[in-house]
């Protein structure tokens, strides 16, 4: 199967745990939009979706599907959402999509994280995908040299030549060369740095549930 067709894949398994009758967190991305593709068929049996970017909520919206700001929904049942990479405890690199702010938001709110993914984001240890960090403009060299100090090489993500804007008005610093073995005490040391809006890494809300797609179909990975 190609890459794509794992996607929809996997889209479509993870309507199993859509709640019926409740509010859907929705994430970012390629696999996302699969998901959101295959959820408007049950959209009736929602009552809509907390989105984590302004893409998915146009795609949410024009399918017929309420979206809903974060503030006014006290706790989803369950977040769905990709990965860049996952580990063997349902740690993640995300933030390819430059949405990893709202989406460590939406991820927080909600009691189950379900991740939806093509096996080639499964690793032993994170840090092989370029890590997204968002972050304030002013202090981009700044934290620039302290990701040398861990040996890391950060770079500002660009866009037509420029330097990407955020849905939330900031840039991205992507790194390369690190080797994330205890994502726990790496998410809590660079959330600390002054500057640091949110970093890629997701131990603190980390999968719950991982549907990988496979050659053989869709594999799911439980994390305790």
């Amino acid at each position: 199967m190609t890459q794509d067709e794992l996607k929809t894949l996997v889209g479509q398994a993870a309507l199993h745990y859509v709640v019926p009758g409740e509010i859907v967190g929705v994430g970012t991305g390629s696999t996302v939009n699969k998901f959101i593709d295959a959820l408007a068929a049950m959209k009736d049996r929602i009552r809509g979706a907390v989105s984590s970017s302004e893409a998915s909520t146009a795609r949410l919206k024009a399918l017929g599907i309420a979206v809903f700001d974060s503030n006014e929904v006290a706790e989803l049942a369950v977040y769905i959402d990709g990965a860049d990479e996952i580990d063997g405890q349902g740690c993640m690199i995300k933030g390819g999509g430059a949405a990893l702010t709202r989406e460590k938001i939406v991820a927080a709110q909600s009691r189950r994280f379900v991740c939806i993914a093509d096996e080639s984001k499964r690793v032993t240890v994170l840090g092989k995908f370029p890590l997204p960090v968002e972050v304030i403009p002013m202090a981009t060299q700044r934290l620039t040299r302290q990701f040398a100090a861990l040996g890391g090489r950060a770079a500002v993500r660009l866009k037509d030549g420029q330097p990407l804007v955020t849905d939330n008005g900031q840039h991205i610093l992507d790194v390369t060369g690190l080797r994330i073995t205890e994502p726990l005490a790496f998410e809590s040391q660079v959330s600390q740095w002054p500057g640091v809006v949110t970093v890629g890494v997701f131990a603190h809300q980390r999968a719950h549930v991982c549907l990988l797609g496979a050659g053989s179909g869709v594999e799911t990975l439980t994390f305790q």
